[in-house]
């Protein structure tokens, strides 16, 4: 009794313990508390709640882009999401408020607005008009040429693949919608297709032909003439919106187009195994069988 006296009446096992050799008796078993809404801590066999909760717990351990360093880290490190982040923002605010353009109005381009000058000047020049679309087409030309050679002359299918894809999802897109034409179109029997012939306004084959002849070259190593080739692909661009042959919308659409597609070619060839001839080191699909191999 006089053990049990000293160390409280309702704890007994102190006692015991120290007569088998002066151990500490065992702390008690944590129970968890079922969550019942409110509130997730422990509770031990008194039933008391632990410190935190869900709330607390969670912001412990919340991700490192929850802090005021994190999102800093975040625009240090990835600026360019940052600024997509931003625009996203911007546009939604804009669609939301912007003017729609009434049925019976012509479509609204910036492009056409931004290129003005130069509509004029052309329109008032018949020559120009002629000459700037033969030299357009002399580049459609370039491109077809350079995109048979590599699979021709240099066993590299991927850009014709591209363009196969490409010119047939165009062709199903121009049929599905057709766009009307441009009010001020300058039309030119120089022009590809040459001779006046009617042309899908949606998307812009010609840009998106020379992005793909584009790619192929930087696969291949040739970096300069693939800057070149974008180079007057920026040129045809401004070209088209100016003589109003295309929209805005069909030259962004184009480039687009001429990525994706060289995408989804390298991934059908890799799937083959079917070799793309780059360069090593170069990005390419990693396949290796000939192209006409089972």
């Amino acid at each position: 009794m006089g053990n049990e006296a000293t160390n409280g009446v309702g704890n007994p096992h102190s006692a015991d313990a120290r007569r088998r050799g002066g151990k500490k008796a065992p702390r008690a078993a944590v129970v968890p508390v079922p969550d019942g809404g409110g509130g997730g801590g422990e509770a031990g066999v008194n039933g008391t709640m632990g410190d935190g909760g869900d709330g607390g717990e969670w912001w412990s351990r919340r991700p490192e882009w929850c802090s005021a360093a994190g999102v800093g880290g975040i625009l240090r490190r990835h600026p360019l999401a940052a600024l997509f982040g931003c625009g996203l923002l911007l546009f939604m605010g804009v669609e939301y408020t912007i003017p729609m353009v009434p049925p019976a109005a012509p479509p609204l381009d910036l492009g056409f607005s931004a290129t003005a000058a130069l509509h004029a000047g052309i329109a008032a020049r018949p020559w120009l008009n002629s000459l700037l679309a033969a030299l357009n087409t002399v580049f459609v030309a370039m491109q077809a040429v350079y995109i048979l050679w590599a699979i021709l002359a240099e066993g590299r299918p991927r850009a014709a693949v591209a363009a196969l894809m490409m010119f047939t999802c165009r062709g199903a897109l121009g049929c599905a919608t057709q766009l009307p034409l441009p009010s001020e179109f300058l039309g030119s029997g120089m022009d590809f297709p040459v001779g006046n012939v009617s042309f899908f306004l949606f998307f812009s084959g010609h840009v998106a032909g020379a992005v793909i002849a584009a790619e192929e070259m930087r696969r291949a190593g040739r970096r300069g003439l693939a800057r070149l080739y974008d180079a007057l692909n920026l040129l045809q661009g401004i070209r088209l919106l100016a003589c109003r042959g295309h929209y805005t919308i069909d030259l962004a659409v184009g480039v687009g187009a001429g990525l994706l597609f060289d995408m989804l070619a390298g991934r059908y060839l890799d799937d083959k195994n079917v070799d793309c001839g780059a360069v090593p080191g170069s990005r390419c699909c990693s396949c290796h069988k000939a192209l006409l191999s089972q």
